[in-house]
């Protein structure tokens, strides 16, 4: 990995501790049920109950874990060891079945052969 990539994944991985604790997120709400997509979102992407849905660059996991509380088979994908570390540890904490991918986008078809009815970035 080069320079420039490796500090910006360092980058991630500090914004990723920091945003994760900030009333920004709100995190303790989330984990109360509030879903962090917003309507733009959630009309653009229609039903999405029972399909795969592939998060790419999801941070620290909250719209993936909110897509699979709607029903989606949801998978999320960041390069940030700790988005991904805070995302699984939210999921177990949840029992939200998600997962995570750790992974720099241009690597992702090395970790995921599968395909996705459903592609979100956000």
């Amino acid at each position: 990995m080069d320079e420039y990539r490796k500090a910006n994944q360092k980058m991630w991985d500090e914004f990723a501790l920091i945003n994760s604790r900030s009333k920004f997120y709100q995190v303790d709400e989330f984990k109360k049920g509030r879903s962090s997509l917003d309507e733009l979102n959630l009309s653009e992407m229609g039903e999405v109950k029972g399909k795969s849905l592939l998060h790419l660059q999801c941070h620290f996991g909250l719209d993936t874990l909110s897509w699979a509380r709607l029903g989606a088979q949801a998978t999320g994908m960041d390069f940030s060891s700790e988005g991904i570390r805070i995302a699984r540890e939210l999921a177990e904490e949840l029992k939200i079945p998600a997962r995570f991918v750790c992974c720099d986008l241009y690597d992702l078809p090395d970790h995921l052969a599968e395909q996705f009815d459903r592609v979100y970035t956000s």
